[in-house]
């Protein structure tokens, strides 16, 4: 049997993979699992609940209440907010763990659960597989006093600005930014910390509706920004996906400024002020090329793991590192939250331009982004990638040729008969040829 966590919790069609009878069933395993410290000392375990504004949202919450509530937790809704806000939350209240529902920047009609640890934390492998394990056992059922209240988290936007208010070095007085929300979770929020710092705002991709979340904008549709940015003559502008852990940006000419060049200013400004631990940014291996010259010109080390901002948080939190990301937009700033905040990321980016009286296409010129070419091989043995010797041999022969000028990457699907055969290179051509060359190499020798 499949496991039930993905790698960012339990994702599906919601009323068909992901229906009310599962949340309920996960909500009373998490009380066991997750609440059992707090029925160790004797007391109630307190979870909060965030959603984005997925129509299917309102029923998965209402089941997953319904299972902590029946179980003996105290639950606090909280209503839509973003992902890290529910996690912020989590810490913030000293609950014993956080769930949020969202499927991120997947189409409306998907949704998913995930839940946080005592201190907002992501969860560990291990302890998922418990919760797992423990939807087989028999519910927690505590009787009259003993079960849980529910009760709306009447403050929990306003809690969540101001901790995005206190994370600022500077304000950003004198900018003018367009935020995209993705129709998502960032609606309420982003526009209000944005003006609240100083901006001058103009939002679009604000009007949720239950069954538009990331249609046609945010981080995954980026010409609608483009496009409003250079219609209001602003400074910059930033997009949000579905849940706000992510964020692109765009500068003043409508260039796209991607997640690669965003570490790569805020890891240069932290070091700047003596603020990046340990003089190190971690990113993982599908980073572009641009962003390990560019640290290593700046004498700024770089920590690589595994695709997954899961795997970015659990290099940070081992090392004691105060910044990490994915190219995609999920930047991590240790000193303020536990895990990627695009909204923290924007206001970071409109700082820094306040800070240096510098544009953003000034500041994203630190980093040269070299041509990235990505091949997807399916119907292939990919347990066998790393071990074929003329696969290996194609590699090898391309890495010669680059010579320090490009890399190649070689990625088996986690989910899939499938292999990804990455080039990056110093021009579109020569990424382009190489990866043609090694993708047909993988169909030949890989195939099933």
């Amino acid at each position: 049997m499949a496991r039930l966590f993905g790698t960012d919790g339990v994702r599906g069609l919601a009323n068909r993979d992901l229906t009310a009878e599962l949340a309920t069933k996960l909500a009373q395993a998490a009380a066991i699992v997750l609440g059992e410290d707090a029925r160790a000392r004797g007391i109630k375990p307190k979870a909060v609940i965030g959603r984005d504004p997925r129509i299917s949202g309102e029923f998965l919450a209402a089941a997953i209440s319904a299972g902590l509530a029946s179980s003996g937790v105290d639950v606090f809704d909280a209503g839509v907010l973003p992902t890290p806000a529910t996690a912020f939350l989590t810490d913030d209240l000293d609950a014993d763990f956080g769930v949020m529902i969202s499927a991120s920047h997947n189409p409306a009609p998907d949704n998913g659960i995930k839940f946080f640890a005592r201190g907002g934390h992501k969860l560990a492998d291990e302890i998922e597989d418990k919760i797992e394990a423990a939807m087989s056992a028999e519910p927690l059922a505590p009787v009259g006093a003993a079960v849980g209240h529910v009760q709306r988290f009447a403050d929990a936007e306003d809690r969540y600005i101001v901790h995005l208010l206190r994370s600022l070095p500077n304000r950003l007085d004198g900018l003018t930014v367009v935020v995209d929300c993705a129709h998502g979770a960032a609606a309420g929020v982003s526009p209000q910390v944005f003006t609240d710092a100083g901006a001058k705002v103009f939002v679009i991709g604000a009007e949720p509706d239950g069954n538009n979340i990331n249609e046609g904008y945010g981080s995954t549709h980026m010409s609608a920004l483009q496009a409003a940015v250079l219609e209001h003559g602003a400074d910059f502008g930033v997009a949000h996906d579905g849940d706000a852990d992510r964020c692109l940006a765009v500068d003043a000419s409508g260039a796209i400024v991607d997640g690669d060049q965003i570490m790569a200013i805020l890891a240069l400004s932290l070091k700047e002020r003596g603020q990046l631990a340990r003089n190190t940014l971690v990113a993982t291996v599908m980073s572009n090329l641009g962003l390990r010259i560019a640290m290593k010109e700046h004498d700024i080390n770089m920590i690589e793991t595994g695709v997954g901002d899961r795997y970015v948080l659990e290099e940070m939190r081992a090392g004691g590192y105060t910044l990490g990301g994915e190219q995609s937009g999920h930047v991590i700033f240790a000193q303020f939250a536990t895990t990627g905040d695009g909204i923290l990321t924007g206001l970071k980016i409109g700082a820094e331009m306040a800070r240096t009286k510098k544009s953003l296409a000034e500041l994203a010129s630190v980093m040269k982004i070299y041509p990235q070419v990505l091949i997807n091989v399916p119907g292939v043995d990919k347990t066998r990638v790393d071990t074929d010797a003329e696969v290996q041999q194609a590699v090898a022969a391309a890495e010669a040729e680059l010579h320090g000028t490009g890399r190649v990457l070689l990625r088996a699907s986690g989910t899939e008969p499938l292999v990804r055969v990455m080039v990056e290179a110093a021009d579109e051509g020569t990424a382009q040829s190489w990866a043609d060359r090694i993708a047909r190499v993988v169909e030949k020798q890989l195939a099933l």
